[in-house]
């Protein structure tokens, strides 16, 4: 087999294993939706929370609804991020309109607690639409908006969904009264940070940026502790004019406590900044042993 056939093969196998995870994602978002929020007059946010609001108003099918709706959206997803954002997004909705189908008449999981059928429905939608996310896809055309403009703002994907639902959940009003609205928003809340936890990873990476004046110990004890190497980048202050080694180290969250435990050792007067890193990639980097 050739190295040419051999990438050509690979590709096939990603983009067959990303499908399926997105697929598997709108299914779970549909099982939120039909076991746990829409039994209890709790919407979802963004265009499907649109859909279950019209749904509602005009006893069409949901799925048909979605579908149609995001419509737009995937039209406008292939023009500004891409073809295979667009088949992907294709992908997640169709699953997402079939799963509410199939599982319309299931019976609900939570009744009657509303905080736990916010915090249920929330993980549940929430879990589903970082899957199709984390895998290049969208189940909603809201998000495909908000993939468009992270590009071009400052803020991240599930921030600039909540805000973007803020506009949804005043119509979600109209049909499930104004509790109904703020039941959906905190559930819609809940699920952004779940969104957000799918997106970056479980465990997530921080960077840490340390000007001390014990930098040759401060990379050995890291170095021995953590089993992390790190860099070091001349910066001089901007009154005092002195040179100094700024030491750059990225480690995981696990690890964050034994970081600071070292730092305070080291040198309990160090200036450190730390931050969040979304991916990391390439190098030695993998999870250690905490010693």
């Amino acid at each position: 087999m050739t190295p040419q056939t051999k990438n050509k093969k690979s590709r096939r196998l990603k983009w067959i294993s990303r499908a399926f995870l997105i697929i598997i994602g709108g299914f779970i978002t549909a099982y939120g939706l039909e076991a746990v929020l829409i039994p209890n007059s709790v919407s979802d946010g963004g265009i499907t929370g649109l859909s279950i609001t019209f749904s509602q108003l005009t006893k069409l099918p949901l799925g048909i609804l979605i579908a149609l709706l995001n419509i737009p959206f995937i039209f406008l997803g292939y023009k500004q991020i891409g073809k295979s954002f667009a088949i992907y997004s294709i992908i997640g909705i169709v699953s997402l309109a079939i799963g509410t189908k199939l599982m319309h008449h299931i019976p609900a999981i939570v009744e009657g607690d509303t905080m736990l059928i916010t915090v249920v429905g929330g993980i549940i939608i929430g879990f589903g639409m970082g899957l199709a996310l984390r895998n290049g896809g969208a189940l909603d055309g809201i998000d495909m908006l908000a993939v468009l403009l992270s590009r071009k703002l400052p803020f991240g994907t599930s921030d600039l969904i909540l805000f973007l639902n803020v506009f949804v959940f005043i119509i979600v009003s109209t049909a499930f009264g104004l509790q109904g609205a703020i039941l959906s928003g905190i559930a819609y809340f809940i699920a952004s940070k779940v969104i957000h936890i799918i997106e970056t990873g479980f465990s997530g990476s921080k960077t840490y940026n340390i000007i001390t004046s014990e930098p040759e110990d401060m990379v050995e004890t890291i170095r021995d502790r953590l089993g992390r190497s790190a860099t070091y980048k001349i910066v001089r202050g901007g009154y005092s004019k002195e040179k100094f080694r700024e030491i750059s180290c990225v480690i995981n969250r696990l690890e964050e406590t034994k970081m600071k435990e070292i730092i305070y050792e080291i040198d309990r007067n160090a200036f450190v900044i730390v931050y969040d890193v979304a991916e990391v990639k390439g190098g030695n980097f993998k999870k250690h042993n905490i010693h």
